[in-house]
């Protein structure tokens, strides 16, 4: 565990970030975690050695249960959207796929979390929810994220009624990639780990790049933007024709994150 860190673990190895919130049970959210999952996210970005991004919660009952409800109060409300909502704005500039592990309970931000990484994966007891509406309180990165995910109607159920749902359903709706027993969960995860490593990082991150480059544009000014991404970018990387030619030698590229 770093030094600096109390509540979250932060660990690196073989290109791969893990960073695992560490307050178990529930692995609430306050603002001194908030701030902490923030600084790993700067070392993500500035470690050029890093191409993915494992997210995580210690323990088996939770991913992260959410923000602490103390910290919602008017006395610090302005602080902790403040910081929550920058952990978002840097987890989307990562440029790096990352992947939300999730056991037992992602609700409130722990939901939002786990919502904006890229990929989800999931164990057989995992639950989601945005409880928020029952403090009389608003999900702010959910009223964003919901409805692009899964629909404005589907989105503003779950919003409004705070609702609690099971993994298959959660699936079901678009909001998980992979449902597996929990005792399969860490080899689930190396395995997706596994075919994203098999990848060119620099070809990654641009599509990933793309991808969120076209999430709130127009059709037309999206597709020019990722044109312009593909071709004065993505076409000016040694590993983009190192892949083509690969293809065309049948042989396997060797990828240089050039």
């Amino acid at each position: 565990m770093s030094p600096d860190f109390k509540n979250i673990i932060y660990e690196s190895a073989d290109g791969v970030a893990k960073i695992t919130i560490n307050r178990p049970p529930l692995n609430i959210l306050n603002t001194e975690t908030i701030l902490e999952i923030i600084s790993a996210f700067k070392n993500v970005q500035s470690d050029k050695n890093i191409s993915l991004v494992v997210i995580a919660g210690a323990g088996d009952r939770a991913f992260s249960a959410g923000v602490d409800i103390r910290d919602h109060l008017p006395d610090k409300i302005d602080a902790t959207l403040e910081s929550f909502h920058k952990m978002f704005h840097m987890l989307a500039d990562l440029n790096k796929p990352t992947i939300a592990v999730v056991n037992g309970l992602a609700l409130g931000g722990g939901c939002e979390l786990a919502l904006a990484s890229d990929i989800i994966i999931a164990s057989e007891k995992a639950q989601f929810g945005q409880p928020e509406i029952s403090v009389g309180a608003i999900p702010t990165v959910a009223t964003v994220l919901l409805p692009k995910l899964i629909g404005r109607k589907k989105a503003l159920e779950l919003i409004f009624t705070g609702d609690i749902i099971g993994v298959q359903e959660a699936k079901e709706i678009g909001l998980v990639n992979k449902v597996v027993p929990a005792d399969k969960l860490a080899e689930a995860t190396e395995d997706i780990v596994k075919k994203l490593k098999e990848k060119s990082p620099i070809v990654l991150k641009l599509v990933r790049k793309a991808v969120y480059h076209g999430l709130d544009k127009e059709f037309k000014k999206a597709l020019d933007g990722v044109t312009d991404i593909y071709l004065n970018e993505l076409m000016k990387t040694e590993d983009a024709v190192e892949g083509l030619k690969a293809f065309l030698e049948k042989r396997k590229p060797q990828w240089k994150n050039k």
